[in-house]
């Protein structure tokens, strides 16, 4: 169900390129998220939440500066903070929504990719609060070709555990797994697959949709 690592691999690099050769602030900046692969635009959404204190999910830009230097995501110099910021901050009120930064962040998704990564989310979300936990998964996780279940060295709940950790990021594991944790993972693998109906077929397959 996540990403296979030859992909990620392929994700990596052509991240690491496209950022090099980027000029636009906001393509720069995405493009050094997916470099850390395909978790890269959902981890950086996680850090600034957690910096979020106030729970306004606003961010200024200070906030922004560090959020992305604590995260390992470096721009060249201050102004190239400033002009990422302020791409960013649409109408010019000096503070980022949570929302719209990464929506701009994402790269572009058709919608038929949205609803497959919606219809993917609705499957495994079993009492409809909009998150996934241990406690969804145990109802339709089939762990029996897990590897490690196979050998005897896990049992159901370390397999499901170990799914989960697909969606946490800098070491924050708390379980539960956000619809937008869970949008911006599937973003993340989006940017590397150019035709629809492989992206289609991959989430069809990965989830028995």
């Amino acid at each position: 169900m996540a990403f296979t690592s030859r992909g990620e691999s392929q994700l990596v690099r052509d991240a690491k390129l496209k950022a090099e050769k980027a000029s636009d602030p906001i393509e720069k900046l995405r493009y050094r998220c997916l470099a850390r692969g395909a978790s890269g635009i959902k981890g950086i959404g996680r850090v600034f939440r957690i910096m979020d204190d106030n729970g306004d999910r606003k961010l200024d830009f200070h906030e922004f500066k560090k959020g992305l230097r604590d995260y390992g995501v470096f721009l060249d110099d201050e102004e190239e903070y400033r002009e990422t910021f302020q791409r960013f901050d649409a109408n010019g009120d000096g503070v980022l929504c949570f929302e719209e930064f990464l929506s701009a962040l994402r790269p572009p998704m058709s919608a038929r990719r949205k609803a497959l990564i919606r219809q993917a989310f609705e499957k495994f979300d079993t009492n409809n609060d909009g998150t996934i936990t241990a406690a969804d998964l145990d109802h339709v996780y089939n762990v029996r070709n897990h590897p490690k279940y196979i050998t005897g060295e896990w049992d159901k709940e370390q397999c499901i555990n170990d799914f989960l950790k697909i969606f946490e990021q800098n070491g924050i594991v708390d379980g539960v797994v956000t619809y937008e944790e869970f949008f911006n993972y599937y973003a993340g693998v989006s940017a590397s697959i150019d035709n629809d109906a492989y992206f289609d077929l991959m989430m069809r397959q990965a989830w028995k949709l």
